[in-house]
Protein backbone atom coordinates (compact mmCIF):
# COMPACT_ATOMS: atom_id res chain seq x y z
CA UNK A 1 0.00 0.00 0.00
CA UNK A 2 1.19 3.65 -0.75
CA UNK A 3 1.72 4.88 2.67
CA UNK A 4 1.23 8.87 1.57
CA UNK A 5 -2.15 7.78 0.26
CA UNK A 6 -5.60 7.49 2.39
CA UNK A 7 -7.04 4.38 2.05
CA UNK A 8 -11.01 3.71 1.07
CA UNK A 9 -12.46 0.87 2.66
CA UNK A 10 -16.31 1.15 0.62
CA UNK A 11 -18.69 -1.09 1.55
CA UNK A 12 -21.13 -1.99 -1.48
CA UNK A 13 -24.83 -3.00 0.16
CA UNK A 14 -26.51 -4.41 -3.45
CA UNK A 15 -29.67 -5.29 -3.56
CA UNK A 16 -30.49 -5.44 0.14
CA UNK A 17 -31.58 -2.97 2.68
CA UNK A 18 -34.42 -1.73 4.36
CA UNK A 19 -35.63 0.57 7.38
CA UNK A 20 -34.55 -2.07 9.17
CA UNK A 21 -31.29 -1.69 7.87
CA UNK A 22 -30.86 1.85 9.13
CA UNK A 23 -29.55 0.26 12.40
CA UNK A 24 -26.58 -1.22 10.86
CA UNK A 25 -26.02 2.02 9.26
CA UNK A 26 -26.20 4.45 12.28
CA UNK A 27 -23.81 1.39 14.33
CA UNK A 28 -21.05 1.75 11.28
CA UNK A 29 -21.71 5.48 11.30
CA UNK A 30 -20.73 5.37 15.11
CA UNK A 31 -17.86 2.72 14.97
CA UNK A 32 -15.57 5.23 12.75
CA UNK A 33 -16.18 7.90 15.03
CA UNK A 34 -11.83 7.66 16.28
CA UNK A 35 -8.87 9.00 15.59
CA UNK A 36 -8.47 6.00 12.66
CA UNK A 37 -11.13 7.79 10.24
CA UNK A 38 -8.32 10.27 9.85
CA UNK A 39 -6.20 7.59 8.36
CA UNK A 40 -8.87 5.64 6.51
CA UNK A 41 -12.05 6.83 4.86
CA UNK A 42 -15.08 4.91 5.13
CA UNK A 43 -17.90 4.49 2.71
CA UNK A 44 -21.34 3.08 2.19
CA UNK A 45 -23.26 2.47 -1.05
CA UNK A 46 -26.74 1.39 0.03
CA UNK A 47 -29.57 0.84 -1.77
CA UNK A 48 -30.68 4.01 -3.30
CA UNK A 49 -34.05 3.53 -1.41
CA UNK A 50 -31.90 4.76 1.81
CA UNK A 51 -29.33 7.28 0.21
CA UNK A 52 -30.87 10.15 1.92
CA UNK A 53 -31.61 8.68 5.54
CA UNK A 54 -28.27 7.14 5.22
CA UNK A 55 -26.44 10.20 4.56
CA UNK A 56 -28.95 12.28 7.42
CA UNK A 57 -27.88 9.45 9.47
CA UNK A 58 -24.38 9.77 9.15
CA UNK A 59 -24.38 13.63 9.69
CA UNK A 60 -21.72 14.04 12.31
CA UNK A 61 -19.96 10.91 11.08
CA UNK A 62 -16.91 10.69 8.99
CA UNK A 63 -18.80 7.59 7.29
CA UNK A 64 -19.43 8.60 3.28
CA UNK A 65 -21.93 7.52 1.60
CA UNK A 66 -22.60 6.66 -1.80
CA UNK A 67 -24.97 5.17 -4.91
CA UNK A 68 -24.25 1.93 -6.57
CA UNK A 69 -24.77 3.45 -9.73
CA UNK A 70 -26.28 5.95 -11.94
CA UNK A 71 -27.22 6.80 -15.58
CA UNK A 72 -25.29 8.49 -17.73
CA UNK A 73 -27.38 11.40 -18.80
CA UNK A 74 -28.57 14.67 -16.54
CA UNK A 75 -31.99 14.16 -16.44
CA UNK A 76 -35.07 12.48 -18.78
CA UNK A 77 -37.38 9.27 -19.88
CA UNK A 78 -35.29 7.11 -18.14
CA UNK A 79 -37.67 4.94 -16.12
CA UNK A 80 -36.28 3.46 -13.02
CA UNK A 81 -32.67 5.56 -13.57
CA UNK A 82 -31.34 7.94 -10.75
CA UNK A 83 -28.77 10.72 -12.54
CA UNK A 84 -25.75 11.44 -10.50
CA UNK A 85 -27.24 14.98 -9.94
CA UNK A 86 -30.06 12.95 -7.92
CA UNK A 87 -27.22 11.31 -5.72
CA UNK A 88 -25.65 14.60 -5.44
CA UNK A 89 -29.15 15.88 -4.08
CA UNK A 90 -29.24 13.35 -1.64
CA UNK A 91 -25.29 14.36 0.03
CA UNK A 92 -23.67 11.29 -1.82
CA UNK A 93 -20.38 11.74 -2.55
CA UNK A 94 -19.25 8.75 -4.22
CA UNK A 95 -20.96 6.38 -6.70
CA UNK A 96 -20.01 2.81 -8.31
CA UNK A 97 -19.89 2.04 -11.89
CA UNK A 98 -18.86 -0.90 -14.07
CA UNK A 99 -20.04 -3.41 -11.47
CA UNK A 100 -19.18 -6.78 -12.97
CA UNK A 101 -23.39 -7.33 -11.60
CA UNK A 102 -24.15 -4.38 -13.94
CA UNK A 103 -22.14 -5.38 -16.41
CA UNK A 104 -23.52 -8.78 -16.57
CA UNK A 105 -27.69 -8.54 -15.52
CA UNK A 106 -27.85 -5.05 -17.34
CA UNK A 107 -25.19 -4.88 -20.44
CA UNK A 108 -23.06 -1.88 -19.38
CA UNK A 109 -20.10 -2.07 -21.78
CA UNK A 110 -16.84 -0.08 -21.37
CA UNK A 111 -18.19 2.49 -23.04
CA UNK A 112 -21.48 2.88 -21.43
CA UNK A 113 -19.43 2.83 -17.93
CA UNK A 114 -17.28 5.86 -18.59
CA UNK A 115 -20.19 7.63 -19.77
CA UNK A 116 -21.37 7.34 -15.91
CA UNK A 117 -18.25 7.88 -14.76
CA UNK A 118 -18.20 11.13 -16.65
CA UNK A 119 -21.91 12.03 -15.51
CA UNK A 120 -20.40 11.13 -11.85
CA UNK A 121 -17.82 13.59 -12.12
CA UNK A 122 -19.61 16.44 -13.37
CA UNK A 123 -21.94 15.48 -10.94
CA UNK A 124 -18.99 16.21 -8.59
CA UNK A 125 -19.19 12.26 -7.32
CA UNK A 126 -16.30 10.52 -7.08
CA UNK A 127 -16.78 7.52 -9.51
CA UNK A 128 -15.51 4.11 -8.42
CA UNK A 129 -15.01 2.47 -11.56
CA UNK A 130 -14.78 -1.70 -11.64
CA UNK A 131 -12.65 -3.76 -13.35
CA UNK A 132 -12.10 -7.46 -13.54
CA UNK A 133 -12.03 -10.80 -15.33
CA UNK A 134 -14.28 -13.92 -15.13
CA UNK A 135 -12.79 -17.28 -14.67
CA UNK A 136 -12.99 -18.27 -17.75
CA UNK A 137 -10.76 -15.52 -18.59
CA UNK A 138 -8.24 -16.43 -15.61
CA UNK A 139 -8.33 -19.84 -16.42
CA UNK A 140 -7.06 -18.65 -20.49
CA UNK A 141 -4.56 -16.66 -18.65
CA UNK A 142 -6.66 -12.94 -20.00
CA UNK A 143 -6.34 -11.50 -16.77
CA UNK A 144 -4.01 -8.94 -17.58
CA UNK A 145 -5.58 -8.19 -20.62
CA UNK A 146 -8.84 -7.90 -19.46
CA UNK A 147 -7.68 -4.95 -17.15
CA UNK A 148 -6.17 -3.27 -19.82
CA UNK A 149 -8.75 -2.92 -21.77
CA UNK A 150 -11.39 -2.36 -18.75
CA UNK A 151 -9.32 0.75 -17.49
CA UNK A 152 -8.41 1.85 -21.23
CA UNK A 153 -12.27 1.87 -22.19
CA UNK A 154 -14.27 2.56 -19.09
CA UNK A 155 -12.26 5.68 -17.44
CA UNK A 156 -12.61 8.46 -18.91
CA UNK A 157 -9.93 11.64 -19.73
CA UNK A 158 -8.40 13.51 -17.04
CA UNK A 159 -9.58 11.19 -14.84
CA UNK A 160 -7.61 12.07 -10.97
CA UNK A 161 -7.36 10.57 -7.46
CA UNK A 162 -9.80 12.98 -6.45
CA UNK A 163 -12.54 11.89 -9.07
CA UNK A 164 -11.72 8.13 -9.52
CA UNK A 165 -10.80 4.76 -8.00
CA UNK A 166 -10.46 1.89 -9.55
CA UNK A 167 -11.78 -1.85 -8.07
CA UNK A 168 -10.14 -4.91 -8.78
CA UNK A 169 -13.23 -7.00 -8.54
CA UNK A 170 -12.34 -10.59 -10.10
CA UNK A 171 -15.90 -11.48 -11.08
CA UNK A 172 -14.96 -15.52 -9.74
CA UNK A 173 -14.31 -14.48 -6.40
CA UNK A 174 -17.17 -12.24 -5.38
CA UNK A 175 -19.75 -13.96 -3.46
CA UNK A 176 -17.84 -17.31 -3.71
CA UNK A 177 -15.61 -16.77 -0.70
CA UNK A 178 -12.77 -17.85 -2.87
CA UNK A 179 -9.73 -14.83 -3.21
CA UNK A 180 -7.03 -14.51 -5.19
CA UNK A 181 -3.32 -15.50 -3.94
CA UNK A 182 -1.63 -12.72 -2.68
CA UNK A 183 1.04 -12.89 -5.87
CA UNK A 184 -1.86 -12.66 -8.28
CA UNK A 185 -3.16 -9.50 -6.24
CA UNK A 186 0.24 -7.74 -6.46
CA UNK A 187 0.47 -8.72 -9.66
CA UNK A 188 -2.87 -7.25 -11.07
CA UNK A 189 -2.54 -4.31 -9.02
CA UNK A 190 1.20 -3.35 -10.10
CA UNK A 191 0.21 -3.72 -13.60
CA UNK A 192 -2.89 -1.45 -13.21
CA UNK A 193 -0.61 1.25 -11.83
CA UNK A 194 1.47 0.79 -14.38
CA UNK A 195 -1.14 1.72 -16.65
CA UNK A 196 -2.83 4.31 -15.60
CA UNK A 197 0.77 5.77 -14.61
CA UNK A 198 1.33 5.29 -18.90
CA UNK A 199 -2.18 7.01 -19.27
CA UNK A 200 -2.30 10.13 -16.74
CA UNK A 201 1.55 10.47 -15.45
CA UNK A 202 1.98 11.65 -12.44
CA UNK A 203 -1.75 11.64 -11.50
CA UNK A 204 -1.81 7.92 -11.64
CA UNK A 205 -0.30 7.41 -8.89
CA UNK A 206 -2.86 8.97 -7.17
CA UNK A 207 -5.37 6.98 -8.27
CA UNK A 208 -6.76 4.93 -5.10
CA UNK A 209 -6.73 0.83 -5.94
CA UNK A 210 -9.35 -0.90 -4.37
CA UNK A 211 -9.34 -4.58 -4.01
CA UNK A 212 -13.03 -6.49 -4.06
CA UNK A 213 -13.52 -10.10 -4.32
CA UNK A 214 -14.79 -11.88 -0.98
CA UNK A 215 -12.80 -9.60 1.40
CA UNK A 216 -13.74 -10.18 5.13
CA UNK A 217 -12.05 -9.79 8.55
CA UNK A 218 -10.71 -12.97 8.08
CA UNK A 219 -8.66 -11.86 5.35
CA UNK A 220 -8.51 -8.41 5.23
CA UNK A 221 -5.24 -7.88 7.26
CA UNK A 222 -2.92 -9.98 4.49
CA UNK A 223 -4.96 -8.15 1.79
CA UNK A 224 -4.58 -5.00 2.75
CA UNK A 225 -0.81 -4.91 3.37
CA UNK A 226 -0.37 -5.49 -0.05
CA UNK A 227 1.39 -3.02 -2.27
CA UNK A 228 -0.81 -0.65 -4.14
CA UNK A 229 -3.97 -1.85 -2.57
CA UNK A 230 -5.09 1.62 -1.73
CA UNK A 231 -8.67 -0.48 0.34
CA UNK A 232 -11.56 -2.59 0.36
CA UNK A 233 -14.29 -2.88 -1.84
CA UNK A 234 -16.43 -4.93 0.44
CA UNK A 235 -19.73 -6.82 -0.06
CA UNK A 236 -21.71 -9.05 1.60
CA UNK A 237 -19.34 -8.34 5.48
CA UNK A 238 -20.60 -4.66 4.69
CA UNK A 239 -23.83 -5.49 5.90
CA UNK A 240 -23.01 -6.51 9.45
CA UNK A 241 -21.54 -3.52 11.35
CA UNK A 242 -20.02 -5.90 13.07
CA UNK A 243 -18.21 -7.76 10.27
CA UNK A 244 -17.59 -4.05 8.39
CA UNK A 245 -16.02 -2.92 11.53
CA UNK A 246 -13.81 -5.71 12.18
CA UNK A 247 -12.42 -5.15 8.47
CA UNK A 248 -11.64 -1.70 9.65
CA UNK A 249 -10.06 -2.15 12.81
CA UNK A 250 -7.74 -3.97 10.40
CA UNK A 251 -6.16 -1.10 9.34
CA UNK A 252 -5.69 -0.21 12.95
CA UNK A 253 -3.15 -3.09 12.91
CA UNK A 254 -1.50 -2.04 9.89
CA UNK A 255 -0.75 1.90 11.08
CA UNK A 256 0.04 0.87 14.57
Amino acid sequence: MTTAMRPLMAGNWKMNGTRDSLTEIKAIADGVKNPLSEKIETLLCPPATLLYVATALCDDSPLAIGAQDCHQGVSGAHTGDISAAMIADCFGTYVIVGHSERRRDHGDTNELVRAKAAAANAAGLTAIICVGETDEERKAGETLDVLRRQIFASVPEGATGETTVIAYEPVWAIGTGKTPTRPDIEAAHAFMRLELFERFGAEGKNIRLLYGGSANPRNASEIIGIADVNGLLVGGASLKAADFLAIYGAYEQLHA
